[in-house]
Order: structure tokens, then C-alpha cells, then sequence
């Protein structure tokens, strides 16, 4: 199962290049190394997924996509240039996140690529508010395959 499911996140991966080209990704581990330095600025993390997927946990500080992104420009701090790396469950949602972000002037945007289910699957920590949890909503049962089963992930709605 290990060998099909890193075929699946492979062709999953060549995908989302193939489809949104100009979306820089960033892997889990850089964005790891990036929360762990002590007084570099953090970047804007953008969570692509539905209120319910958010719910059930997010990445540390992960603000939930407004589904009008006309609302960022109210956002305080937030400029053309700061840094945004937008996630989802497996990078789909989040690289045309990513991209419609690009076309509105951000110039700094990073797809999560893999998003959080690579992420929970390295055992990165996930949270609900700022409690750290162990459960990732799977999007579907299909999805749901493509975590670990240690991830001690939700497969309820």
C-alpha cells in the first residue's frame, strides 16, 4: 500500500505543476524550518479548505480563506509583498488559492505542497485554536487514503 500511495502523491504533485505553473510551492519541511526561526517574521498562512475542514485543526495560527479575497485588503500588516503560504488538504485548492492571489498583486505566495495532509503525515502538528490535536478532516473517504494511519485522523463530518 506504502508504494501505491507514493505513486498517487506523486502524480497528485505533477498535477498541481502542471496546472498552475507559475505557483511557487514550498515543501513542509522549509515551512517547518521557517515557524522554528526564532525572530524571522512568520508568514500569512492561508487555509484553502472549508470552515468544517478548518474546525476539525488547521496549521498553527492558520487564518481560514475569506471566500471574498477582496477582504485582505482589510487585513492589518498585510501588504503586496508579505509573504502568504496558502494550504489545503492536498495542494489542489490551495495552489488556485495561491494564484488568484498572484493576480490580485501578492507577490510572495507559496503553495504547501502536499498541504496538511503531507504535513500531519510527518507528524507536524496540527491544531484546534491553539490546542494542538491529532485529527485531520480527510475531505472524503477517497482523500482520507492518502494519510498515514497513524495520523490518528477524523473520518466523520
Amino acid at each position: 500500500m506504502g508504494f501505491l500511495k507514493a505513486i498517487a502523491w506523486a502524480l497528485m504533485k505533477r498535477l498541481i505543476h502542471r496546472q498552475f505553473p507559475n505557483v511557487p510551492s514550498l515543501s513542509t519541511q522549509r515551512l517547518a524550518a521557517w515557524f522554528a526561526q526564532a525572530g524571522m517574521n512568520r508568514p500569512l498562512v492561508l487555509d484553502a479548505r472549508t470552515p468544517k475542514e478548518y474546525e476539525v485543526s488547521h496549521l498553527l495560527d492558520a487564518n481560514l480563506a475569506p471566500s471574498d479575497l477582496n477582504e485582505l485588503s482589510h487585513w492589518t500588516n498585510l501588504t503586496h509583498s508579505t509573504p502568504i503560504v496558502t494550504y489545503c488538504s492536498v495542494g489542489y485548492r490551495s495552489a488556485r488559492l495561491a494564484q488568484q492571489l498572484q493576480d490580485m498583486g501578492y507577490k510572495n505566495v507559496f503553495n504547501l505542497e502536499g498541504s496538511i495532509f503531507e504535513w500531519v503525515n510527518e507528524g507536524h502538528p496540527v491544531y484546534q485554536g491553539t490546542q494542538a490535536v491529532k485529527q485531520v478532516h480527510p475531505f472524503n473517504d477517497v482523500w482520507g487514503l492518502l494519510l498515514n494511519p497513524d495520523s490518528h485522523c477524523s473520518k466523520s463530518d
